[in-house]
């Protein structure tokens, strides 16, 4: 049996805490490993634009991830996707245990876990989830274009997501437990000035109802006790609820290990340290004052910086050569989070479809690429039809592996026009597109490129043997061009498709879908359906999406 590998540092969290803590580490030639269980880059990337981070004006919360991934991966710090289940850190040496199943040892280790959004807790909130009730304007705001929108908190991402989802909306309400914004007036300007925005101060949700949609809140004011009761406008299906209150310490499996606050938060001293020796903690998982991406990272470096000095001293104790080796090649950037330009929703497009840089951008992983592969466009004589044609043969002109061929669509062809991917003979490989596959989705269609022609992402021996035994099985997954966790949701369920060739994974952007939408009650991506099953919402891994799939032929 192999030896367990033992990282100087291993980083849980790749917000930008985690990053930060990445970066110094990586600078500081340390041996480290980053886990992450969800997205690369955390709450930051729901924010529809950052105004706040130094030296930049304003900025995509996901570009500025980005940004920060790949100066982290230029260092040699990997970054693996894996959620910590297991926390054993007594002793000098700490045992970390994945979802996976898999064991991590370290010297030392920084908790950077973050937070997660908080639910207010009213009636109808977690049944309309998915279905009025959103966490996420970036991945669900375009969704409720034309219709009535709430928001509900009164502090930072309140008023800037009431902002934003005005691009959306008819109009927005912002409801405002206090008499005021508690956040800066220049921050709550931008809502107060937007004549599609408007404010209700002391007012609370008592409950939300409605058949397969939200369609009715009752308000009230919790200085007069006032009731009030909202009721869908007519002609609209629903109306939508975003929730920004805050949120809540992802610290539940170190409960009885860390000393926590009352409300959940690590309790640290100015260097990060908790009460375990080697053990340090960064960002908004700690109890502190400020939480913003600046004060993450800034905590992220102080961590790190205090773990390199633990780690020096263990190793002097032990006659270890301090540092690893400096010639550590760059690594990966993973998932979303990946060396992709981010684009925008291009359905009426003008001029090349991808930007300049792509070609070089692509070139490492088409350089990997060892078969031939067709993309075929099933055509229907649409414009959107025309527009997929011309994204394809622009995609395609990258690299000499891909071929391209168009057809007219069969009549027993649901979700037109649609992108496949063939093999070298001409077999569908049951990776589809329905839509153009731009925006976040350009990252989801170089991964199927990458899975289907070359050696595809690796994944555990034991994963491939699961993907393979599953039944024949019909997966959409319904999808948004501005949602950032949609591709990682995409590219999981099209790795089973590439592994089994009974599994058709299909993504579908549901702006041009509202017959898929109003079938399924969608109104929040990513949105995944397995053959007929209720519709399953949010990020899932390659783990539960599986499991979902074994659960489902055993039903």
């Amino acid at each position: 049996m192999a030896e367990q590998h033992l990282y100087d540092l291993i980083i849980v969290g790749a917000g930008p805490a985690g990053l930060s803590a990445g970066l110094y580490a990586g600078r500081a030639t340390l041996d480290t490993l980053i886990l992450e269980g969800d997205t690369v880059g955390g709450q930051v990337t729901t924010t529809s634009v950052v105004y706040n981070y130094p030296a930049v004006e304003k900025v995509d919360g996901t570009q500025l991830m980005n940004q920060m991934q790949s100066q982290v991966a230029s260092f040699g710090v990997e970054i693996q996707h894996d959620a910590v289940e297991k926390f054993d850190l007594t002793g000098e040496v700490k045992t970390l245990i994945g979802k996976s199943g898999q064991k991590y040892t370290a010297r030392s280790v920084i908790i950077a876990t973050g937070a997660n959004p908080k639910k207010v807790g009213f009636p109808g909130e977690n049944e309309f989830r998915g279905r009025g009730i959103a966490y996420c304007s970036t991945c669900d705001g375009e969704l409720f274009t034309g219709l009535q929108v709430f928001v509900v908190g009164g502090g930072y991402a309140a008023a800037e997501e009431a902002d934003y989802l005005s691009r959306f909306a008819k109009h927005v309400t912002v409801l405002v437990r206090g008499d005021h914004f508690a956040c800066p007036v220049l921050t709550a300007k931008r809502a107060l000035d937007n004549p599609k925005v408007s404010v209700e101060y002391n007012t609370e949700v008592k409950e939300v109802s409605g058949d397969d949609y939200l369609t009715t809140a009752t308000l009230v004011n919790n200085k007069t006790g006032e009731e009030t009761v909202y009721h869908v406008d007519d002609g609209d299906q629903t109306f939508g609820m975003f929730i920004y209150i805050g949120t809540q310490p992802a610290t539940k499996a170190l409960a009885n290990i860390l000393d926590l606050d009352d409300r959940g938060y690590i309790m640290t001293d100015e260097n990060g340290k908790t009460n375990i020796d080697g053990v340090y903690a960064a960002g908004d998982v700690i109890h502190k004052n400020l939480r913003r991406i600046v004060t993450a990272a800034s905590d992220g470096a102080v961590a790190s910086t205090a773990a390199e000095r633990y780690i020096i001293l263990q190793k002097e104790k032990q006659g270890i050569p301090i540092h690893a080796e400096t010639n550590k090649k760059p690594a990966k950037t993973v998932g979303q989070t990946s060396e992709l330009s981010q684009q925008e929703n291009t359905t009426s497009h003008e001029g090349n479809w991808l930007p300049a840089e792509i070609d070089q951008q692509l070139q490492p992983i088409f350089a990997r690429l060892t078969k031939d592969i067709k993309l075929q466009v099933l055509t229907n004589g649409t414009e959107l039809s025309n527009q997929l044609v011309s994204f394809v043969e622009e995609f395609a002109s990258l690299d000499k592996h891909l071929q391209m061929e168009t057809k007219p669509a069969p009549a027993d062809v649901k979700y037109l026009p649609q992108l496949r991917l063939l093999d070298a003979d001409g077999n569908d490989t049951g990776l589809h597109y329905a839509g153009i596959p731009t925006g976040h989705e350009l990252n989801s269609l170089v991964l199927g490129v990458y899975n289907v022609a070359g050696p595809g992402q690796t994944i555990a021996p034991e994963m491939v043997e699961r993907i393979k035994k599953l039944a024949p099985t019909k997966i959409r997954i319904g999808v948004s061009l501005t949602c950032h966790f949609c591709p990682d949701v995409v590219a999981a369920c099209q790795r089973m498709a590439s592994l089994n060739t009974g599994i058709t994974a299909t993504m579908i952007d549901l702006q041009h879908f509202p017959e898929l939408r109003k079938e399924k009650k969608i109104m929040s991506v990513p949105a995944t359906m397995i053959d007929d099953d209720p519709v399953i919402f949010g990020s899932q891994s390659l783990e539960e999406l599986v499991t979902a799939v074994e659960k489902h032929h055993q039903n």
